[in-house]
């Protein structure tokens, strides 16, 4: 089974940029998406209900701001979207697919840095982070369980071209990392990192000016993140920044 993880930066811009075409040639039996930035019908219909796949997704109450999915070959058993507050809830940044006992979640995590540049959301982010652990630690007790989403967190001076000026940058700040931190003591796997300990130059995300992406400035900020037992079934894990249609690139796992 291959899940791929995928910020699209608005799901309308991306399918005139290819999404389908990469949906499609993907050779991935589920994709998480984040950042849709859509209510489901306003989407195309090809995107809405492509054939042969399931899909589901959870918008924002605001027009245009945030919104996950998931698109899968097989259908799932149920979906959840609620993390129970609706603080969380109304910004649609949470849906998990349930397979039997293996759950698929899609997570849009905030941006610590608000409207000002000032990290005035950081608390809010970090609430957030622990509600959506509390939920996933549920799921881990039943079964193998990943999380794939857009973090907004670079953990490690590795997981950025220039750690050195973002050290006030939410995303890279103390209590972001100390939170994702305390997610792999708890035993959650960043399986990429597992399986390329020590290789730079691996990012996801990068600024959409001044060459950024041309030139590899970027943040590792997106994941999936496995249970123990899943990590346990993870054969391949990969970033894929050829993928272009986003600002973001995709990445996913190989699963036995």
């Amino acid at each position: 089974m291959r899940i791929v993880s995928w910020n699209v930066n608005g799901l309308r811009a991306c399918v005139k940029k290819g999404f389908l075409d990469v949906l499609e040639t993907s050779n991935a039996d589920v994709w998480l998406l984040q950042e849709i930035r859509a209510f489901p019908e306003q989407l195309p219909e090809a995107a809405r209900q492509p054939p042969g796949w399931h899909t589901a997704f959870f918008p924002a109450e605001r027009p245009g701001y945030s919104g996950v999915g998931i698109y899968s070959r097989k259908a799932p058993d149920r979906i959840e979207t609620s993390l129970g507050e609706a603080r969380f809830d109304t910004e649609g940044r949470f849906i998990a697919a349930h397979y039997g006992r293996t759950v698929v979640a899609s997570v849009y995590f905030p941006k610590g840095s608000g409207r000002e540049r000032d990290n005035s959301r950081v608390p809010y982010k970090l609430d957030f982070c622990e509600a959506v652990f509390e939920r996933i630690e549920r799921f881990r007790k039943r079964g193998p369980v990943f999380v794939g989403g857009d973090y907004n967190t670079a953990v490690e001076t590795i997981d950025l071209a220039r750690p050195k000026t973002n050290t006030k940058s939410s995303g890279f700040l103390p209590e972001e990392r100390d939170e994702m931190r305390r997610w792999f003591a708890a035993g959650w796997v960043d399986v990429f990192r597992r399986q390329h300990p020590e290789e730079p130059g691996h990012y996801t995300w990068w600024r959409q000016f001044g060459g950024a992406r041309e030139n590899n400035v970027g943040w590792r900020i997106d994941y999936v993140l496995a249970s123990p037992s899943a990590a346990k079934r993870v054969q391949d894990a990969f970033i894929w920044p050829d993928v272009l249609g986003s600002d973001h690139c995709p990445v996913g796992v190989d699963v036995a």
